[in-house]
């Protein structure tokens, strides 16, 4: 049986860790090279077949890991690195604020650009923006994050009325509650089962179900979707 993405070339932006590694090691069971980024040396659970280290909260480090990567001939691009702060409005720092819009839309957007010419040259590519349930919808004490969330939503929507028709696909994929480390860490056992209540599925998501909805986006079986937000949140925002 052949592989769904054999042969295709992919970047997947924080790609060491939770939904990131998910989609990562999804993407190498379904035969793509992958390359992944991260901030952290210790990749030791990646085992797909290159990784790079970034830091996108530095502008320079960006700019220059685009250029870098310009010429490289990515078919797929996963935006899916990112950063929250929580704090109520009127005690949220600038630089935080900043430091959110430059890691979660301004990185996106340059490497959306650094990408493009080769996917156009090919009259193929796919480029899926990791957003959020709340850049769908918010709530208290998550302006910083939603902005950011909601501005990848805009971001994407106007790509991809430029480029389908050269064959290139623009989505936006908004995760819900999903069980990874960092949730666990954060909430501990009680508050995920709190959390997992509000949901209709009455559990969190695994980060398995995100990439595997995201390896279908990114194939050659999705022909005509783009330029959609599309939530894997177990009915969370619908309700």
């Amino acid at each position: 049986m052949s592989l769904s993405l054999d042969g295709k070339k992919a970047l997947i932006t924080g790609g060491t860790r939770g939904i990131g590694l998910a989609i990562a090691t999804r993407f190498v069971a379904e035969g793509a090279d992958v390359t992944v980024t991260g901030t952290k040396p210790d990749v030791a659970d990646f085992t797909g077949n290159q990784y790079l280290d970034v830091d996108f909260s530095d502008p320079d480090a960006t700019a220059e890991f685009a250029a870098n990567i310009a010429g490289a001939d990515f078919d797929i691009l996963i935006n899916n690195a990112g950063v929250n702060k929580i704090s109520p409005f009127g005690e949220i720092d600038v630089s935080d604020f900043e430091t959110i819009q430059r890691v979660n839309v301004t990185a996106p957007f340059t490497l959306c650009q650094a990408v493009l010419p080769a996917m156009k040259n090919k009259g193929w590519g796919r480029i899926i923006n990791i957003s959020s349930i709340w850049g769908k919808k918010s709530k208290e004490q998550r302006a910083s994050y939603s902005t950011s969330k909601f501005a990848i939503d805009g971001m994407t929507t106007a790509l991809a009325a430029e480029v389908a028709s050269d064959g290139i696909l623009v989505n936006c994929v908004a995760p819900g509650f999903i069980q990874t480390q960092l949730t666990e860490q954060v909430l501990g056992e009680t508050g995920m089962k709190e959390m997992a209540a509000q949901v209709p599925a009455r559990r969190l998501g695994q980060p398995a179900e995100v990439a595997a909805f995201i390896a279908w986006l990114a194939g050659p079986e999705n022909t005509y979707i783009s330029g959609q937000n599309i939530a894997i949140d177990g009915g969370f925002t619908r309700v």
